[in-house]
């Protein structure tokens, strides 16, 4: 790797970090606290190459990214940022960022991401629209999360937002598919046009499409569950579709079922599926980001503090609890529930026993094992994977997936079975069948709290 980066972060930690590394791989590199700085050496023609940090002491490195380039037409800058949400995501891609990386970022992934920054010759930059007022609003949306698998969906959500491709969001109920929709439509071009919902009663008649098309004009029309539309309803989507002309309305659709199996057994159209399926858009289950059940809690906490409720936390306890279930509902069932114990309990910290009272009124998520299919477990780690696969829009993941994967199954396992055996890590590694020693030296390695209880069972 060859060239010259100019690195902008107030962190010194990752400045000394990436210096350190980019130094090594050949590049010669120029590290600033300071966006003036680094505006300063941008002006001057230094660098090939910009990393930048967003939230700076002297401004807002995304407010930057039209200045450079403007003033240096072609010259890639890499984004990152602890901000996790899609915004960050969104506002990085219309800033002709070449590329976005969330805080804390896999070092060998910065380094391919830098390395093909310097080989590729950046596209004309694209000016940046005036955001109206829907974008403004979609701030608000519930679309946050630090885990791996949402960073993924902010970045594909980035990069086909500004397409014609038509665009199918699939997930399970309440993971948020239609703000997915919605964020794509509200951060495009076309964010000043029409944006209509189109369900099953809008497409009953002869004469729906056409009003829905006359509702659209040239913005976006989504199709709300897809997979829910009878045979009559779907062929006439499939007229509709064939009768565009340009220029015509975006595409998208949701869907809660798996569509492509609904098409093998004869109970989904052909012909719609591959008119939908242009890009397909995974939202993941609460199940799949169990780290973002946390930030997802005081996110919701916070709204209902807004909205004039009793300001409230969660104890570390009560947290554990939330962590551990399975959330069959999603983000929406979350988002209920949280505001429900902000409305019942007085006290500032919400306790163990309030969580529990809360839960134990929600519904229990299927098995995945226990069904007479032996499989089911292995079935549903293969189509997780899939999906993480998937998310990434052809580029493979960072490297050092095998443990990963391997500590996301080791831990909640090694949890449970000590929660099992109530803390007795003798009868743990017993159960888990392991030596003693190894299951301390696990327990050690994967900070996991261990607590002695006695146990009936």
């Amino acid at each position: 790797m060859d060239g010259t980066i100019l690195i902008a972060d107030d962190d010194r930690t990752i400045r000394t970090v990436l210096t350190q590394a980019l130094t090594r791989a050949g590049c010669r590199v120029h590290a600033t606290a300071s966006l003036v700085t680094l505006m300063r050496w941008v002006d001057e023609g230094k660098g090939d190459l910009v990393v930048s940090d967003v939230m700076m002491p002297d401004g807002n490195g995304l407010d930057m990214l039209p200045r450079i380039a403007e003033r240096r037409p072609g010259l890639p800058v890499i984004v990152i940022s602890a901000q996790n949400t899609i915004m960050t995501a969104i506002q990085a891609a219309e800033a002709d960022a070449f590329d976005y990386l969330p805080k804390p970022f896999d070092l060998p992934d910065l380094m391919k991401r830098a390395a093909r920054a310097l080989d590729v010759k950046r596209r004309a930059p694209v000016p940046r629209p005036a955001a109206a007022d829907g974008a403004a609003a979609s701030q608000d949306l519930p679309l946050v999360g630090r885990t791996p698998a949402m960073q993924a969906l902010y970045r594909l959500v980035a990069r086909v937002m500004n397409t014609d491709l038509p665009v199918l969001v699939t997930g399970e109920s309440g993971t948020g598919k239609s703000l997915i929709a919605r964020a794509i439509h509200d951060f495009s071009d076309r964010r000043s046009l029409p944006f209509v919902v189109a369900g099953a009663a809008d497409l009953s008649t002869m004469d729906g499409p056409a009003a829905l098309l006359a509702r659209a004009r040239n913005g976006s029309i989504l199709f709300d569950e897809v997979g829910d539309l009878d045979d009559e309803a779907q062929a006439r989507v499939v007229r509709m579709l064939d009768s565009f002309t340009d220029p015509a309305p975006r595409v998208m659709a949701t869907s809660q079922s798996d569509l492509a199996a609904r098409m093998e057994a004869g109970d989904f159209r052909q012909d719609l599926f591959y008119r939908l399926g242009g890009v397909t858009v995974a939202v993941p289950s609460l199940r799949e980001r169990v780290e973002d059940i946390p930030l997802l809690a005081e996110y919701f906490l916070a709204r209902a503090a807004r909205d004039g409720l009793p300001p409230r936390a969660f104890s570390d306890d009560a947290m554990d609890l939330i962590r551990a279930y399975s959330w069959p509902g999603n983000v929406r069932q979350l988002e209920n529930a949280v505001r429900r114990v902000t409305v019942t309990g007085a006290e500032p910290e919400i306790g163990r026993s309030e969580a529990e009272a809360i839960l134990g009124n929600q519904p229990a998520m299927e098995p995945l094992i226990g069904r007479g299919d032996g499989d089911r477990l292995a079935a549903s780690v293969e189509k997780h994977l899939r999906r993480y696969f998937d998310l990434h829009g052809g580029v493979l993941p960072p490297p050092g997936l095998y443990q990963r994967i391997l500590r996301e199954v080791e831990q909640p396992l090694i949890e449970i079975a000590l929660d099992a055996t109530g803390g007795n890590q003798a009868k743990c590694a017993d159960l888990l069948g392991i030596n003693r020693n190894t299951l301390r030296k696990k327990i050690t390695d994967l900070d996991i709290r261990v607590t002695r209880r006695r146990k009936l069972m």
